[in-house]
């Protein structure tokens, strides 16, 4: 059979739904899921030979995944046909080919042949957009907004312009966009999102006040405004914010779940845990607000009142039955029920915190002395992917290590790396159990290996520059190390403490003090102490020294490092 044969039988065959109309398609987006089947055409022109052609072309090619294909014989069909309906599935096919000019094109069309089609004003102001020509958009988003949807089309305005760099000319066009609704709550709101991306704080604050007037109970408002005022003026500022809204607001639960999160993570807990206990008086039955009450109460070590309201997130049939079992093996830990504990984390079978749970089990069993059965626990686990294979790992040799059986730990994270050569996390566990042994070479290739992985990873530059400072003479090669370390993390007390060991192997007493002094102050780490009274002593400040070592042996009495630096020079 010829193939104008196949085509006649194939219009014979599908004529039966020829006259139907189009198919409903997904509303369009830049992102398209693969277009339907479409239905033959009734077109204006009528059902040639060759416009049913050009249809087979494009769905048969579609269907065979040659999308190019099929976008191009859309296009050519709607452009012949100027059939709304065409021109919509074209840019539709276009799209999903990821053929934006070709989508641009038939987007056009579209539009031209359905001039108020919310639909074809949104792809097609999308689409310009997308292609940075914001001042052709212009006109198409304002008779978007006039299609009778302008509230929804401005709270689609910022994930629409959401990726454009230049911020300021996105606040511009959407203030004129919203220019003509000044009624509109969602109008302002959308000011509001582009001045706070623009960098322009008062504006947002003073657009979203109006948003307030406008709608007072509409809790995207106030917990944007609480958002911009936490970034503008402060913590302080946004939980005043939520408390004076919510003595106006009491009924807007949102928002005073907002207000009860900041404030914990502010570590203000009697405060939020006031907030919950409202919550739970309004929905006894909602069992995340038991869950959050309990989890602050551990915080405050109230822990009777934990056990009770995580017992009561159970009992209500938390979705996450699996984090609220673990939580209560953490309470269980906490109160020194190791026993009770592990019973809690080996029920976790479900859940985000699956994984915890089962590797918080063998660290019970280790820290209960039983190292076999939790080594053997862990062998029993199934990790999903190499990540979580990482975590097993760490685990095992977090258990042997806290045993003491450092070359266990070398064997075990040698093992594991012939499988995962570049997991840097054990690489570096492995650095700091190889040092543990005097193995400095494999420290110091695994420590360089590592740099290379990772070059931002400071860590690592601290904990080479360190056992390089502290158990070689290579101490100008340590000294770079340390400064490329806190060119990465000025601030952290660990990397000032092996500066300030490292000027004092190189007898820069005086430098070495001023390092160990901020370290010490900012965290009273008892090897920190040691360091800096060492440091102290030979910089012949030897009253501090005694001061800071007795202050210290208070606290942590049983301290190997600082034992041995007192016993050297105090005795």
């Amino acid at each position: 059979m010829s193939f104008s044969s196949c085509v006649k039988s194939a219009c014979l065959a599908m004529f039966a739904v020829s006259l139907s109309a189009c198919a409903q398609t997904p509303v369009v987006s830049p992102v398209l899921s693969s277009p339907e089947a479409m239905p033959l055409p009734a077109t204006k022109q009528g059902l040639t030979s060759q416009v049913l052609y050009q249809f087979l072309l494009g769905e048969i090619a579609g269907q065979r995944g040659e999308l190019k294909l099929s976008a191009e014989a859309y296009a050519d069909l709607a452009t012949r046909t100027r059939d709304a309906r065409i021109a919509k599935r074209a840019t539709e096919v276009s799209l999903y080919a990821r053929l934006a000019p070709l989508a641009l094109k038939s987007a056009r069309l579209w539009q031209e042949l359905e001039p108020q089609s919310p639909k074809a004003l949104q792809t097609l102001s999308s689409l310009l957009v997308g292609g940075g020509r914001m001042a052709e958009a212009r006109p198409y988003l304002h008779a978007w907004l006039k299609t009778g949807k302008g509230g929804e089309v401005f709270m689609q305005l910022h994930g629409l312009l959401a990726k454009q760099k230049d911020k300021q000319v996105v606040l511009d066009l959407v203030a004129d966009l919203a220019a003509d609704y000044p009624s509109v709550p969602e109008a302002r709101f959308a000011v509001a999102q582009a001045a706070w991306h623009a960098g322009n704080g008062a504006k947002a604050l003073s657009e979203l006040d109006e948003v307030l007037r406008l709608k007072p109970g509409w809790s995207a408002a106030p917990l944007f405004k609480a958002q911009v005022l936490h970034q503008v003026q402060g913590e302080a500022a946004a939980l005043a914010y939520f408390k004076d809204y919510l003595n106006t607001m009491p009924a807007m639960r949102e928002v005073r779940l907002a207000y009860a999160k900041h404030l914990a993570r502010a570590a203000r807990f009697d405060e939020s845990r006031v907030q919950f206990e409202w919550m739970a008086e309004e929905m006894p039955d909602d069992p995340e607000n038991h869950l959050a009450i309990g989890l602050i109460a551990m915080q405050t070590n109230d822990f009777d009142s934990a056990e009770a309201s995580l017992t009561k997130a159970l009992e209500l049939g938390h979705s996450d039955e699996g984090s609220v079992r673990f939580h209560l093996g953490q309470l269980a830990e906490a109160r020194g029920r190791p026993e009770q504990a592990l019973t809690w984390y080996q029920s976790v079978t479900s859940g985000r915190q699956r994984l915890d749970a089962q590797l918080r089990a063998a660290v019970v069993m280790g820290k209960q002395g039983k190292i076999e059965p939790a080594l053997a626990w862990l062998a029993g686990l199934s990790p999903a992917d190499d990540a979580e294979r990482i975590r097993v790992v760490q685990t095992e040799a977090q258990i042997m290590r806290e045993a003491k059986n450092y070359l266990g730990v070398v064997e075990r994270l040698t093992k594991a790396l012939q499988q995962m050569p570049d997991a840097a996390d054990l690489l570096y566990d492995r650095a700091m159990a190889a040092e543990k042994i005097d193995q400095l070479d494999m420290l110091e290739a695994d420590l360089r290996k590592l740099i290379k992985l990772k070059p931002d990873f400071a860590h690592a530059y601290n904990a080479l520059g360190y056992t390089l400072a502290d158990r070689t003479t290579r101490i100008a090669e340590a000294l770079e190390l340390l400064e490329k370390a806190l060119k990465l993390e000025p601030d952290d007390a660990f990397i000032q403490d092996s500066m300030g060991w490292a000027l004092f192997k190189a007898k820069r007493y005086a430098e070495a003090v001023d390092f160990l002094r901020r370290a010490h102050a900012a965290r009273p780490d008892p090897e920190i102490a040691a360091h800096l009274g060492e440091a102290l002593w030979m910089n012949g400040e030897k009253d501090e020294a005694r001061r800071i070592w007795r202050g210290s042996l208070q606290s942590h009495p049983e301290n190997e490092s600082l034992r041995e630096t007192t016993s050297r020079l105090m005795p």
